[in-house]
């Protein structure tokens, strides 16, 4: 890279670093103000000039500033941008954050709430492919003639409920010996890891009440199911208010994006970072419409799960890099 591509992207550098900070358009004048460049006026000028013809910054107003585009905040990513180290404060937070774990759900939690904590972002984390919530404790409650509640409590102390139809016939007590059956068989056990022992459970119950106990199995999976692999987890979703101007009439869209989660989904799916490593995906590069505005930095926590942060484009990359890859490497640890 040649003297003149250095004093470019070290110009450019500087014009992401103020416009993230102030949020306004960023003009020559206050370049040399703020920033050690070394050069004369007219050298920064005229390589804004440079940039600007390049794709790399564009002029919003008739006013002289100029902020970053798209390309440019990639440019920025691939040469400028550094990890830099965490705060003491920021290293303390992550090591709290796995102390006294209770279970994966639990870490997850922790987890967001520190990403959206630290960046100002929303953080997203994809469950682990092969580490879920483990089962404290399920109730199976008949509630009417042909209505069962079937209740799942995991170590964490969270609690999922649902109510489903039911063949009418067996009295409470079949269930009440039901439930006390499958908590033998399943507590302690992953919810993504109920297939095997409950079948075999089924296999002990008497031809005559199979049928029933099979209907709360099938309830009970299902149940599980939706604490398995394939969701999202989301904190700091209150941070896109402070996203203004630009920003702002994306956010409505956006919102619905993180509402549905299939989006979001698919972002993860596409995603390739290994445990640690950070990937960046800036407006265009992102696959909705309703993202066109905004960025992702995430990072692999273990085999084939990701975890990142979503912003407007002008987002902090420099911090948010930093972050979301020392969380992603802590994550890991505790998940190794």
């Amino acid at each position: 890279m040649s003297r003149t591509d250095t004093r470019k992207l070290q110009i450019l550098g500087a014009i992401v670093e103020d416009y993230v900070s102030t949020r306004e358009p960023v003009g020559s004048k206050s370049l040399l103000e703020r920033h050690e460049l070394g050069v004369s006026a007219a050298t920064v000028r005229n390589d804004m000039s440079v940039l600007e013809e390049e794709g790399l910054i564009t002029q919003p107003h008739t006013s002289a500033g100029r902020v970053p585009t798209d390309k440019g905040y990639r440019a920025f990513v691939d040469h400028v941008a550094t990890v830099k180290p965490l705060s003491v404060p920021e290293r303390r937070a992550i090591r709290t954050l796995l102390e006294d774990v209770g279970d994966v759900e639990e870490l997850l939690g922790r987890t967001v709430r520190l990403m959206a904590q630290l960046t100002q972002q929303v953080a997203m984390v994809q469950y682990p492919a092969r580490r879920q919530a483990r089962i404290r404790h399920l109730e199976l409650v008949k509630v009417a003639e042909s209505l069962l509640l079937v209740v799942l409590i995991t170590e964490s102390g969270r609690v999922d409920q649902r109510t489903v139809p039911v063949t009418p016939g067996p009295a409470a007590e079949f269930y009440t010996d039901l439930r006390d059956r499958m908590n033998r068989a399943v507590s302690g056990r992953e919810v993504t890891d109920l297939a095997g022992p409950l079948s075999d459970l089924l296999e002990t119950v008497p031809p005559a009440d199979r049928s029933a106990a099979a209907e709360a199995v099938e309830a009970l999976v299902g149940l599980a199911a939706t604490r398995a692999e394939g969701r999202i987890m989301l904190a700091g979703t209150a941070n896109l208010a402070r996203s203004a101007e630009d920003f702002a009439r994306d956010v409505e869209p956006l919102l619905d994006v993180l509402e549905e989660q299939l989006v979001l989904m698919r972002l993860f799916t596409e995603m390739h970072a290994s445990p640690g490593a950070v990937e960046v995906r800036i407006g265009s590069e992102l696959s909705d419409q309703a993202l066109n505005q905004a960025a992702v930095v995430g990072a692999g926590y273990g085999a084939g799960s990701h975890l990142a942060i979503l912003g407007p484009s002008r987002m902090d990359y420099v911090a948010g890099i930093s972050t979301v890859q020392a969380i992603a490497r802590y994550v890991s640890r505790y998940l190794e």
